[in-house]
């Protein structure tokens, strides 16, 4: 059973940030809350803990995790090709419920899962996930459920569903958002929505249709 921490006093919240950052660094998962839902989470640069996030989940690898930072300025470590209306959404929506699915540098050493060259990344508007993320540097972060169940919205789902595989468990009261993040491909010369989510179509084209890059709804 994972070990809790609440984040009501600022002692309470330090204690838990760095319980979570250590628990990263041993190479152990993690629960986190964001500004959507509650996520499960392992450094994005060990293979094995990444294995076993998505083993916790009960997924394979053809469904790889998209990767939190804690800066704007990351996703260019992280990405290459980013075009320019990707950057726009970026600008406008970070912090925020968007995450973005850009070529990523070749140079990484990492094994996300079968990406086929992508990664998907997002820079969530919650302060205690940001304070870990500047600690660990980037995660690879899935909503805290097992697959086919509903996304946790607060820390006790997510120990119910993940409790026996995580080391630490983050508890910051009920996720604020409680709807996934829009996710949009940006790896094409205009973006597609992958997944509709706390961000609707009509509010991303407020900001691509002055670029000439509004999104087509494909129903």
């Amino acid at each position: 059973m994972s070990d809790r921490y609440p984040t009501s006093t600022p002692e309470e919240r330090e204690e838990a940030v760095e319980a979570a950052s250590l628990a990263v660094q041993r190479g152990e998962l993690v629960v986190l809350p964001t500004d959507t839902v509650y996520g499960v989470g392992a450094d994005a640069f060990d293979p094995v803990a990444v294995r076993e996030l998505l083993s916790a989940k009960g997924r394979g690898r053809d469904m790889p995790p998209p990767v939190l930072v804690s800066a704007v300025t990351t996703l260019d470590a992280l990405a290459s090709r980013v075009p320019e209306y990707a950057r726009a959404l970026v600008e406008e929506f970070w912090p925020g419920p968007l995450t973005v699915v850009c070529h990523q540098q070749t140079s990484l050493q990492w094994d996300l899962g079968d990406t086929r060259g992508t990664v998907a990344v997002r820079m969530p508007d919650h302060e205690v996930a940001l304070e870990v993320l500047e600690r660990t540097g980037p995660l690879a972060v899935s909503s805290a459920n097992r697959t086919g169940m509903p996304a946790a919205v607060d820390a006790d789902q997510a120990e119910e569903m993940l409790g026996d595989a995580v080391a630490v468990l983050v508890d910051a009261g009920p996720a604020p958002g409680g709807e996934a993040s829009t996710i949009v491909d940006c790896t094409g010369d205009r973006g597609r929505i992958l997944r509709r989510g706390a961000l609707s179509l009509e509010r991303l084209n407020e900001v691509l249709e002055p670029l000439d890059a509004a999104i087509v709804d494909e129903g």
